[in-house]
């Protein structure tokens, strides 16, 4: 069996990174439209933590653009 290409195992753990920063942002985005963010935090805290989650799930969309995304660019 021949071994993968570096670059594709990469591009599989970079996406991987990307998917999940992609259910955390909407996770918090359920928490804040269903009010349960009350139960975890304070109003601070979430905002915050909204903010952090939103700009991490952004930078991995800039960092590791879809195969479509990058289609469509073309």
């Amino acid at each position: 069996m021949a071994a993968e290409p570096a670059s594709v195992v990469y591009d599989q753990v970079t996406q991987k990174w990307r998917d999940l920063a992609e259910r955390r942002r909407a996770y918090f985005e359920d928490l804040r439209a269903s009010g349960r963010w009350r139960h975890y935090y304070t109003e601070a805290e979430f905002r915050a933590c909204l903010r952090d989650v939103i700009a991490a799930a952004e930078a991995w969309a800039r960092i590791v653009p879809r195969p479509q995304d990058r289609k469509a660019a073309r």
